[in-house]
């Protein structure tokens, strides 16, 4: 690993990047225990400063998500479940009209769940808490109060609703996208999840 740090530190050198060794650390992934207290992280070095080796149960951020070495996104689904709140409370008490506010509350509060959803196994109790604050938005939205019924947001037009975009269906958009996108090469992605669907 420390030589394939060393030809980076030269690439980088010759190209006239700097690498932020304070933003660089090192996580083993590996949810063995026993294993990782018998084989102790190695020290690995850049331009003469050591990585800090990240516990196993520490969340960083990775290709925008929040993990940890083990696979635990829990960080990650609660910077979601935050910024939905934020994107909520922000249209609280708007000046907007009620399309207006959704619109806003669609690209700032679903755009984060959008980001998220297709790469992080969400549970059915987790969707659905997301479901109750995206419900609660679109009350914002509309000037109703909490406790109207949740079914107004939720029902088709045919039926009186308003037919809000709930996260079962941006789940689903992003799975179906997701699927289209390792569809699209002649490559190994394409063949595990031909055989995924096989099985």
């Amino acid at each position: 690993m420390q030589k394939l740090l060393n030809i980076l530190q030269e690439f980088t050198a010759w190209c006239g990047m700097q690498i932020n060794v304070k933003k660089t650390y090192l996580l083993v992934i590996d949810d063995d225990i026993k294993r990782r207290e018998q084989e102790p992280a190695p020290l690995l070095t850049i331009d003469g400063e050591t990585l800090q080796t990240m516990n196993l149960h520490d969340a960083c951020r990775y290709l925008g998500n929040w993990g940890t070495g083990n696979g635990d996104m829990r960080a990650t689904k609660e910077v979601v479940r935050q910024e939905i709140i934020a994107a909520r409370d922000l249209i609280k008490c708007h000046p907007l009209t009620p399309e207006l506010a959704t619109e806003f509350f669609t690209s700032n509060g679903m755009g984060v769940f959008h980001f998220s959803a297709a790469r992080i196994e969400w549970s059915e109790s987790e969707l659905n808490d997301v479901k109750r604050l995206y419900v609660q938005a679109y009350k914002n939205a509309w000037h109703l109060p909490r406790s109207t019924a949740s079914s107004l947001c939720i029902f088709p037009k045919t039926r009186g609703g308003k037919a809000s975009t709930l996260p079962m269906a941006v789940l689903t958009q992003e799975l179906l996208l997701h699927a289209e996108r390792c569809m699209r090469h002649e490559d190994v992605v394409k063949k595990i999840l031909l055989a995924g669907l096989a099985e």
